[in-house]
């Protein structure tokens, strides 16, 4: 694993923590302190790959990123870099998009939290209130299934209510079967 580092326009890719430690030193506009080396050399051995920022002083920050590019020129082609889902696939998780994406026909439960615009009933003002709506809707997909609910409601409630991404923490699906579900 390399390492390529960036303070303004002087940057690097180098093969070793010594080495980036060393490009660092270099510059000579900021002292390296063993905390800041430690910190270095840890999220060097750490499975991170999100690009690690250093704050220098207000406004003045190094970056550091790691990459499987053997030269500068094929990290700046982005070349040999790390598909961010390389992780999930190797554990056999599928993403949310994944899922979200797969086709299979029948009936899905999908459950979303929005924020519902409603009108205080003294006062004439209006106000934000948490709302959950479960449906039993007929779909292809979580997306369809998704994308079926918000019809349904932008029909219904004021268009002034927020909804939340269908890739989310605020919308959840599952599929319930072939068969139209049983009520209950």
């Amino acid at each position: 694993m390399n390492l390529y580092l960036r303070y303004f326009d002087r940057e690097t890719l180098v093969q070793s923590v010594d080495e980036a430690i060393d490009f660092l030193n270099s510059i000579g506009e900021f002292d390296m302190d063993p905390e800041l080396e430690a910190d270095i050399r840890a999220y060097a051995a750490s499975d991170v790959y999100f690009p690690k920022r250093y704050k220098i002083r207000p406004r003045v920050y190094f970056i550091i990123i790691k990459t499987e590019a053997a030269t500068m020129q094929d990290f700046k082609e982005k070349r040999n870099v790390r598909k961010a889902d390389a992780p999930l696939k190797e554990k056999g998780a599928s993403p949310l998009l994944m899922k979200l994406n797969e086709e299979r026909e029948g009936w899905y439960e999908g459950v979303l939290d929005f924020k519902r615009v409603q009108m205080v009933p003294g006062t004439g003002k209006f106000q934000y209130r948490d709302t959950r709506f479960v449906a039993q809707v007929k779909a292809y997909s979580g997306l369809d299934c998704y994308n079926r609910i918000i019809d349904h409601l932008r029909e219904r409630v004021d268009e002034r209510s927020q909804f939340p991404s269908v890739k989310g923490k605020n919308f959840h699906f599952h599929y319930l079967g072939k068969a139209k579900p049983v009520e209950q």
